[in-house]
Parts: C-alpha cells; sequence; structure tokens
C-alpha cells in the first residue's frame, strides 16, 4: 500500500490497515507506509517521543525525513502492540570538520597511533555529549609521515579539499614549525599538540595555539630548581639535533644556570641516529648529573647503551619520558635505569595521580593502571603526551560555543579567536584530567603542573609535583597585537 502525505490520525489508522493485512500473511509479515508522520504537535525540534499503537495484527516500518523511527512488535492471539520512537525535527546539522594532522608513520609513528587513539576517543564523547554546539565533529585525518614538507602538504590538503574548520596538528617541534605557518596564511585555526617552544616564542602567528599541554619552556622553568637541589650542579645534555632539542639546551641552561648550576657539555644527536655509543665519551668525567631527552624509534637503543658505558660508575641521570614514551620499563636492558629520574606531564602509572577525572580519561581511551593498552599490556601508550589532543578538543568545543562560530567566514574566525585568547583557566576534570591550566591569551600557551618521578622497581614512581605558577615565565610575546 502506498499513500501521499498523511496527517497524524491518518498516519495511525494506516498503521492499524497494514498491522491487520500483515496478520493476515502470517506473524513478521511488514508492509509499507509512505509519506510524512510527524510526531506530536507539541514536540520541540530534536525532542524524541513515543507512540504505542495497539492493532488487530502486525505492523509497518517506516522511514520519515527528519526523524528516526524505531518500532517493536509483541504479537497476542488477537493483537498487536505496536511501539514507534519518532525522533523530530528538521534535517540533522552540518557536522563541524576538524583536520587532524597525524604521525601515522615516520619516526613519530608511536605517538601518532596514540594520539589518534585518544583523538578518536573524545570526538567520541563529545558527539555523545551532542556534538560541538548541536553540531557532530566530522574527523579528517592526514599522515605527515613526521616529515616537515609532508607536514605544510597536509594542511594544505585538509582547508583546501576538505574545507575544515579547524586543524589540530603535529607533536614533532619541526613539523609543526612548518606546517603552521601555512595554516596561518590560509588563515585556519591551527591547534599544535606539542609541547615545544614554537607558539609562546612568538615564530608562528594568531591562528596557531598551543591550549592543551604546557610548553618546554614552561616545564623547565618549574622543574630545573629541583634538579639542581637535589641531584647536582655539574650538568652535561644529550639532546635531538632539531627545534625541540634546542629548546631543552637553551631553556633548561638558562634554569639552571640561573640557580648556580654549570652547563659543562652540549651534546646534540640527529633524531634519526640507531648507534649512541659513539657519543658517551663527550660526557665529562666530572659530570654529576647526565640530562638526556632522546625521541624516535631508536630511544630503546639510546638507554641500553647509555647503562653499557656508564654501568656503575654512572653520574645522576635525570631524563624526558620522551625517551621513554610507548616502551615498557621492565623491557631487557633498561634495568640500568633504576634508580633515575624524569619528568612526566601525566604520570604513565595511575598511582602517581590517581583522581576520578583521571580514571574516566584511561577508561575512554582504553588503559589501564600501568599506562598500557586494556587489551595488550605490551602496547605502552605515549602517556605523557597524549592527553593533549584530549583536552584541546574539549577547548576548542567550548571556544566555539561561546563565540558562536558557526561558519567558515572571517568574522566568524574573528569571533572564535578574540574568544579563545580571552580564556584565562580550565579548571580540572573529566575534559581537563591532566589537572587545571592557566591560559595566556598573549603567548596562546596554557601553563600548568608537572611531575618528577623515580625508576623503582621498573615502574615510575612519582617524588614530586610542581605548582602551576612554578611554569610561568615573563614574555614580551602578544599574539593579540597581529592582524586577522
Amino acid at each position: 500500500m502506498s499513500i501521499g502525505k498523511i496527517s497524524r490520525r491518518d498516519a495511525i489508522k494506516a498503521i492499524t490497515r497494514s498491522a491487520a493485512a500483515g496478520v493476515a500473511v502470517g506473524v513478521g509479515v511488514v508492509g509499507g507506509v509512505g509519506g510524512y508522520l510527524v510526531g506530536s504537535s507539541s514536540a520541540r525540534p530534536g525532542q524524541t517521543v513515543t507512540v504505542t499503537q495497539t492493532a488487530a495484527g502486525a505492523t509497518v516500518t517506516q522511514t520519515i525525513p527528519g526523524a528516526t523511527v524505531t518500532q517493536t512488535v509483541t504479537a497476542a492471539p488477537s493483537t498487536v502492540t505496536v511501539t514507534r520512537t519518532e525522533t523530530v525535527g528538521g534535517p540533522a546539522k552540518e557536522p563541524i570538520k576538524i583536520g587532524f594532522e597525524v604521525h601515522r608513520t615516520g619516526i613519530g609513528a608511536v605517538y601518532g597511533a596514540w594520539y589518534e587513539r585518544t583523538t578518536r576517543a573524545a570526538v567520541a564523547l563529545i558527539n555523545e555529549m551532542g556534538g560541538i554546539d548541536g553540531r557532530p565533529i566530522e574527523l579528517i585525518a592526514e599522515d605527515d609521515g613526521t616529515d616537515p614538507q609532508r607536514g605544510v602538504q597536509a594542511v594544505e590538503k585538509l582547508v583546501l579539499e576538505h574545507k575544515v574548520d579547524f586543524i589540530l596538528g603535529a607533536l614533532f617541534s619541526n613539523v609543526v614549525l612548518a606546517a603552521a605557518p601555512r595554516a596561518g596564511e590560509l588563515k585556519k585555526p591551527y591547534f599544535a599538540v606539542s609541547e615545544g617552544y614554537h607558539v609562546p616564542s612568538g615564530q608562528l602567528n594568531r591562528y596557531s595555539f598551543q591550549p592543551g599541554i604546557t610548553d618546554v619552556r614552561s616545564q623547565l622553568t618549574a622543574i630545573a630548581g629541583w634538579v639542581v637541589n637535589n641531584l647536582g650542579k655539574k650538568i652535561t645534555m644529550i639532546y635531538p639535533d632539531y627545534a625541540f632539542g634546542y629548546d631543552h639546551r637553551d631553556w633548561f641552561g638558562k634554569a639552571a644556570t640561573e640557580l648556580g648550576a654549570t652547563i659543562i657539555e652540549r651534546i646534540p644527536i640527529p633524531p634519526t641516529e640507531t648507534s649512541f655509543t659513539k657519543y658517551f665519551p663527550r660526557v665529562p668525567a666530572d659530570t654529576e648529573v647526565l640530562y638526556h631527552v632522546m625521541v624516535g624509534p631508536a630511544v630503546l637503543t639510546f638507554v641500553k647503551e647509555m647503562g653499557e658505558y656508564f654501568g656503575s660508575r654512572r653520574p645522576e641521570i635525570f631524563g624526558f619520558v620522551d625517551s621513554l614514551e610507548g616502551v615498557p620499563l621492565n623491557s631487557p636492558g633498561l634495568e640500568f635505569l633504576e634508580g633515575t629520574y624524569f619528568w612526566e606531564a601525566f604520570p604513565r602509572y595511575l598511582d602517581g595521580y590517581d583522581t576520578p577525572y583521571h580514571r574516566y580519561y584511561r577508561n575512554k581511551v582504553g588503559v589501564d593502571e600501568n599506562g598500557a593498552d586494556v587489551n595488550d599490556p605490551k602496547n605502552v601508550s605515549t602517556y605523557s603526551h597524549m592527553f593533549s589532543c584530549w583536552e584541546t578538543l574539549f577547548i576548542l568545543k567550548e571556544a566555539v560555543e561561546q563565540s558562536g562560530y558557526r561558519r567558515q567566514t572571517p568574522d566568524d574566525y574573528r569571533a572564535f579567536i578574540t574568544t579563545l585568547e580571552n580564556f584565562e583557566w580550565f579548571n580540572e576534570g573529566n575534559q581537563h584530567p591532566q589537572g587545571a591550566k592557566k591560559f595566556d591569551g598573549r603567548l596562546h600557551q596554557c601553563f600548568g603542573q608537572q611531575f618528577i618521578s623515580k625508576v623503582e622497581n621498573s615502574k615510575f614512581r612519582v617524588v614530586h609535583r610542581t605548582r602551576i605558577e612554578d611554569s610561568v615565565y615573563e614574555s614580551d610575546v602578544d599574539y593579540t597585537k597581529q592582524p586577522l
């Protein structure tokens, strides 16, 4: 049977007639009704209403433009009860497209895998909550290969081909320093999730933000005093030979020197290096603290060879957890790390910062209490960095909703950017499980707490937590003075 546009009363009559016809040919046979079934006249757009109709027969399945309809049938010898649930309203709102520049391949692939997992978990949660201002997120990912040139290409593809509203950017500093300027040229807001100093340094542009993770200068400002006062004042630094490593060289060196320490040697290592033994003889014999931060697929080799070279003669060792992100601490060869210290932004082990918000976040991303995949204890997360994707997406959501952003127009982007620049605090909670953060709109950068952990029994044990104010530094950078 087929009918045209009908009233609610006529529709119910049609259902009854079709149900009866269905019973005549056997239970489970479903007839069809065309046209519209608009639901309760008092229903608000988007409201779900339920109608129950009893008929002497089977029922129908009906698809209604702008509404979701489900039906259940309970058969009795002479009657059928039809329960219909309708979501009333017009067409669904257009999605907000978020481009995701992700390190799926290259030396940042282990980070990229967990960044993508965390990002998709946050997107799923936001969409479950109703999306951003009632609009679902459509996530569009492009692999940048952890390569600066491909990073630029990824940004161009996301903006020019996929027409995204915003870009969730890269981790590796050299990629960010190439990709973010191109996003600025295309006037597309770019959210770095890197911890590099590139955003607050003023090197980028008004369209570049890093609100979901602290930058390396603030991290070093916060932890330098503990290192100098507890481990020693004669320090040798080993770091990767690119922008992120230079941030460590410059800002830890500055902070430690101001506290009375001396950087007696600086040893840069190419990020693609695969063997490190040749670098260790450059460490002076009177070194009291060996400071290391390495990244990439060879970090396990780096730590093993460092242990083999120094053995029991080692100085105190302080590292950034970047050297061990994604690596199980009980891996063969890491026994040497016992008793050494690491910076963490977010403790890998839950007991290092056990809060309800932390537990909520771990559950949503699928990470166990030891920082590994809940289904694979050997698949260790990049826990100290990936939370930045989660927190950044919730900040983006808040800025869209407060600014009234609707379309990709200069006026809407101006409102979005100036609204975000006026944010001051992100409170700790499910959306910000790493902790509360102070946001500086002039720098487009947040400031937060840091953790120092000691390796004991092949686990990280938190021994110190800094305050937000420990990480704040003076700067004359002011992006708000740049034109839009």
